[in-house]
This record gives structure tokens, C-alpha cells and sequence, in this order.
């Protein structure tokens, strides 16, 4: 199966150092704005059963709104514990009007 992007929000519909959460079929988002540029993470801790759309931007990073560990927004890293393990990034732009992610 080949990697498609997918339109998952209208740009306007994100203000920059907020996130938003999104779907793609069965695959859970959390979209990020910072700035002209956008990210998508897997909408999931890799901690917990958490959504990191739910939780906190700051400084590029997500906060788990459960365990307050820290994500970079970037690429999915942990940057400070109780996480250890990456969350799955995925290539985002802005095409038009729309925010896509490719899956």
C-alpha cells in the first residue's frame, strides 16, 4: 500500500501552539500548529492510554494530560519521563486551505 495524503482540517481551523485532534480511517491524530508549519503524532502515549491531543503545547513539546511526560512535537521523541518510548510522527503540510498528513 502506497503512502497518500489525506486533508484532515481546514488551516484556519488551527491557531498556532494549539492542537487539534484528527482521524484518518482508523488511525488516531493529534495535529500541531507552530508557526507556518504543521505535525502530526499518533494520538496516543506511548505510556499510557492517553490522548495527546488532549494535553498541553509548550515549547514544541506535548504534555500527556495524564503521566506529564513530554513529547517533542517535531518527531514524536520523549524529552522527559515517565515516557521512554516514541510516539509515531508523521509527515504534515499545508496544501491550499487544507492541513494533510500522509499515512
Amino acid at each position: 500500500m502506497s503512502k497518500q495524503w489525506h486533508s484532515v482540517m481546514k488551516a484556519g481551523e488551527l491557531e498556532d501552539g494549539e492542537v487539534a485532534a484528527a482521524r484518518i480511517g482508523d488511525m488516531p491524530l493529534a495535529v500541531f500548529r507552530l508557526g507556518e508549519q504543521v505535525f502530526a503524532l499518533h494520538d496516543l502515549c506511548s505510556h499510557g492510554n492517553a490522548r495527546l491531543s488532549e494535553g498541553f503545547v509548550e515549547d514544541g513539546c506535548i504534555e500527556c494530560p495524564l503521566h506529564q511526560g513530554l513529547f517533542d512535537i517535531r518527531n514524536g521523541c520523549p524529552m522527559s519521563p515517565p515516557v521512554k518510548e516514541p510516539v509515531a510522527s508523521f509527515p504534515a503540510r499545508i496544501e491550499g486551505d487544507d492541513i494533510q498528513v500522509c499515512l
